[in-house]
């Protein structure tokens, strides 16, 4: 199945208090690590920004392309959209830039659980990851009649498409951890992501078991997700 990647980098970092993407976690930058976590998948990436944060570092990484968001500043559903309007595959795994620990072998399942359904989502318990999930291009005039609503929650959206949900013990037969939805908004999260770092957590993340089988919750300053 094709697949491409969307990389969702567009945030301005406001609780952090600066531009989380070129933060530096084991001598690479966050966006750094996310690009080169995925390019081991082999496929298309499209890095999804805002004006202020272009300059990236990633001029010579191949398989990837810096696009604008359509409307910056709106959050992540707008990027979600920003990167399926530029992405030339179907199906398209859209995570946050600031997540450090990707499990290949969770992303790999998913992308095999993906046929038929508009999105895939993992679900721990109430709490759905958004950021961490696939999108068909099918999405894009739901998406594009919500914007013109002035709806941009992506839960939202999953309201109103077929979504194949990864549950729980699915998710922990490759992430027992759950470290795939660790993501940066604060300096100790930053602490704790070089603390996982130093005890070797992204040696047992950075493929997780290689099967293919069909088959913390993230929050934006004044944006829904």
């Amino acid at each position: 199945m094709e697949l491409s990647c969307i990389v969702l980098a567009g945030g301005r970092g406001l609780r952090f208090g600066r531009n989380k993407a070129l933060e530096t976690l084991d001598h690479q930058t966050l966006i750094h690590r996310t690009v080169s976590s995925l390019s081991i998948l082999g496929t298309e990436i499209v890095v999804v920004t805002g004006p202020h944060n272009t300059e990236l570092g990633l001029d010579t990484v191949e398989r990837v392309r810096i696009v604008l968001d359509a409307w910056p500043g709106r959050g992540p559903l707008v990027g979600i959209y920003s990167g399926l309007l530029n992405s030339r595959s179907e199906m398209n795994l859209a995570v946050a830039c600031d997540m450090p620990f990707l499990n290949l072998g969770l992303l790999r399942y998913m992308a095999a659980a993906s046929s038929g359904y508009d999105a895939v989502v993992p679900r721990l318990g109430k709490g759905i990851e958004p950021l961490h999930s696939i999108y068909s291009c099918r999405c894009l005039p739901k998406i594009r009649a919500m914007l013109d609503e002035g709806v941009y929650s992506v839960s939202e959206l999953l309201r109103r498409v077929s979504v194949r949900y990864i549950e729980a013990d699915e998710i922990d037969r490759f992430d027992p951890e759950r470290l795939s939805f660790f993501n940066i908004n604060t300096e100790a999260d930053m602490k704790r992501a070089r603390e996982l770092v130093r005890q070797g957590a992204e040696n047992k993340l950075a493929t997780g078991p290689a099967t293919w089988s069909p088959g913390f919750e993230v929050r934006m300053k004044g944006f829904p997700i």
